[in-house]
């Protein structure tokens, strides 16, 4: 079992930067892979970014490419994703995910663990 808990989200002008983490639970943080998606208003889930339990492999979605950063930080089980140059359709609730195969979050965009969300709103 993986307990997940995001922080970090907020309201930021567009053009700023936010970052968001989520600290995992359990003693195997890196054999997981990590993923954040997010939620806009009245959108579907969209992926948003995934790294390997190692943090050696990174992975965007195109509208988030050169502009999101994810990373690791294994001793403190946390992930984070450094968002700048934000926009306001980056708009959504972002969520962190977990899963033993980070090809589930890549290609299949699913992962058997789940944070609780966190709020971030950027206005024009």
């Amino acid at each position: 079992q993986v307990q997940l808990v995001e922080s970090g989200g907020g309201l930021v002008q567009a053009g700023g930067s936010l970052r968001v983490s989520c600290a995992a639970s359990g003693r195997t943080f890196s054999s997981y892979g990590m993923g954040w998606f997010r939620v806009p208003p009245g959108k579907e889930r969209e992926f948003v970014a995934a790294i390997s339990g190692s943090g050696g492999s990174t992975y965007y979605a195109g509208s988030v490419k050169d502009r999101f950063t994810i990373s690791r930080d294994n001793a403190k089980n946390t992930v984070y994703l450094q968002m700048n140059s934000l926009k306001p359709e980056d708009t959504a609730v972002y969520y962190c995910a977990a899963d033993g195969a980070l090809r589930q979050i890549v290609t299949l965009k699913r992962a058997d663990y789940w944070g609780q969300g966190t709020q971030v709103t950027v206005s024009s």
